[in-house]
């Protein structure tokens, strides 16, 4: 098996270095256009190889695509980073002609490769290939919810004091400060209710912690966080190289579920060899579901950037 990475910023190394340690690939390719960035962190990271005990191959490459032949995942990490006070919505202007041509690109060489977009703005970033691809719709899947997804487990054990590998709980919806949906009325430790150990206040505190967990941790180190984001990456490689068949919050295409057309949004997905193999409709409350049209109709207004580009 063969991953390429493109964008050697924080959060593609750090996918690629996940990926790498977990042995999911064979070869993992990380491309990046700043001359000698990529080579120089493939080097690096390849120098940890006997030191944690993995055999996969790292190889760096400066805009040099005949290097991705054959890759069966892609991830598209590139674009400049959100900046402290800048929203998603302007990042559109200079990541979408950077991701559509990292496409495009990508898929000269490796025709057959399932794309994951962590790119910023996400929701939009995703559509945006979908549509300059012209692939199938389950080839092309937005990293957003499975990261919005860890960050409301991490709120969550912090106020149950519980390990967040205990906890299920899911975020819907745009990946944004204000168009995501963490569900707590679904959310549960060890198969229990959390809205049974926490009041509606509390409850309330953790839904608003995680809609600006992205936005804090910008404030705090004054860039965009790379960690969780490139595990979160690296996550849906495994599920997709080990068809783990797992169950994950993803950006994708929306053919009339959930009530929504034309657009690519965060559901609930079964993740597999195939890419996102299945969406998972949940039983929404009224509340549930107007927040998912409101969130919806935010990252339309985005989508409609690209037809001024």
């Amino acid at each position: 098996m063969k991953v390429t990475v493109v964008g050697a910023g924080a959060v593609g190394a750090t996918c690629a270095d996940n990926i790498a340690r977990k042995e999911l690939a064979h070869e993992v390719v990380l491309l990046d256009i700043k001359e000698g960035l990529a080579e120089g962190k493939a080097q690096d990271m390849m120098q940890t190889a006997q030191l944690l005990g993995f055999d996969t191959r790292i190889t760096g490459s400066t805009a040099d695509y005949s290097k991705t032949a054959g890759s069966d995942v892609v991830v598209i990490t590139s674009g400049i980073p959100r900046k402290p006070g800048m929203t998603r919505e302007e990042l559109i202007g200079t990541n979408a002609g950077i991701v559509k041509g990292v496409a495009q690109n990508i898929l000269q060489h490796s025709p057959d490769a399932i794309i994951i977009v962590i790119s910023n703005p996400m929701d939009t970033m995703t559509y945006l290939a979908l549509q300059s691809t012209g692939l199938p719709k389950h080839r092309i899947i937005g990293m957003g919810g499975t990261l919005d997804s860890s960050r409301f487990r991490y709120q969550l054990s912090q106020h149950l004091g519980c390990s967040p590998s205990d906890l299920n709980a899911l975020v819907i919806g745009g990946h944004g400060d204000t168009t995501m949906i963490p569900l707590i009325r679904h959310a549960t430790w060890n198969s229990i209710p959390v809205t049974q150990f926490l009041n509606a206040d509390q409850q309330q505190q953790v839904v608003n912690d995680t809609m600006v967990g992205g936005a804090t941790l910008t404030k705090l180190i004054g860039t965009s966080a790379w960690y969780a984001p490139g595990a979160a990456g690296a996550m849906l490689v495994e599920s997709i190289l080990r068809d783990e068949k797992k169950l994950q919050t993803c950006c994708v295409y929306l053919n009339g579920e959930y009530g929504q057309q034309d657009i690519c949004l965060g559901v609930p997905v079964v993740v597999g060899r195939n890419g996102w193999e299945k969406i998972v409709e949940l039983e929404l409350n009224d509340e549930e579901q107007a927040a998912f049209a409101k969130s919806a109709d935010a990252v339309r207004s985005m989508n409609d950037v690209l037809k001024t580009l």
